[in-house]
């Protein structure tokens, strides 16, 4: 057994490496600060993923005030990012998949939010999925996100929470170190009192046998 130990470690580490980070589909938040980048989320993970396939995406933007949606990029794995849209062009990036056809998540940046920037986006992931035999499916998946922009972020009462509990937390700890230091100090000084009244005792029974002894002597002589 102990031989088949480093073996079967070994195979483990090299599987560990052959796996691929897991997808989660994560909404994207909405409210963008003027003058402040900006991700927008967009992200359709694939039900099988050993299934081989191809993907890309279109984003469309309806500004506030506007009727319809019109296409502001798209993105693939060969021609890139092809932004289409003056309001957006030399703003937006790429924060999505990289280095593979099989796009999951297709998450832009606006690297500089004007108020040209609020309103409706539809994100869509146009994917293939390729299977045995030369079959193909094709799978259009659409995702809409609202998003605001303001001049001044506003917290969420998650971030206030947490904050204030910091602060009582780190109130309290102050407080029991506080405590500990006056418990050792008090434990320490009355060991030291009661070592000396000890050593004070001693110095006593040893100068009385002294006395004693040389006491004893005289009279012998």
């Amino acid at each position: 057994m102990a031989t088949w130990r480093p073996i079967t470690l070994l195979f483990g580490f090299a599987l560990v490496t052959m796996c691929q980070g897991g997808c989660v589909e994560v909404d994207s938040h909405t409210e963008a600060v003027a003058g402040e980048s900006f991700q927008i989320l967009c992200i359709s993970c694939k039900k099988r993923s050993e299934t081989v396939a191809e993907a890309f995406t279109e984003w469309f933007f309806k500004g506030t005030g506007e009727d319809q949606f019109v296409k502001i990029l798209r993105y693939d794995q060969d021609e890139k990012l092809n932004v289409m849209d003056s309001r957006f062009m030399d703003l937006v990036a790429w924060n999505g998949t990289k280095e593979i056809s099989d796009l999951q998540d297709v998450s832009i940046f606006i690297l500089n939010v004007t108020y040209d920037h609020m309103g409706e986006y539809l994100c869509t992931v146009n994917r293939t999925l390729f299977f045995d035999g030369g079959f193909q499916y094709n799978l259009l998946v659409n995702k809409t996100i609202n998003v605001g922009v303001v001049d001044k972020a506003n917290r969420e009462l998650a971030s206030i929470v947490s904050e204030i509990m910091m602060y009582v937390l780190i109130v309290v700890l102050t407080i029991w170190l506080v405590a500990e230091m006056v418990y050792c100090y008090k434990k320490i000084a009355a060991a030291t009192e009661a070592a000396a009244q000890e050593n004070a005792s001693e110095y006593l029974a040893i100068t009385s046998e002294s006395k004693e002894n040389c006491t004893g002597v005289q009279v012998a002589e």
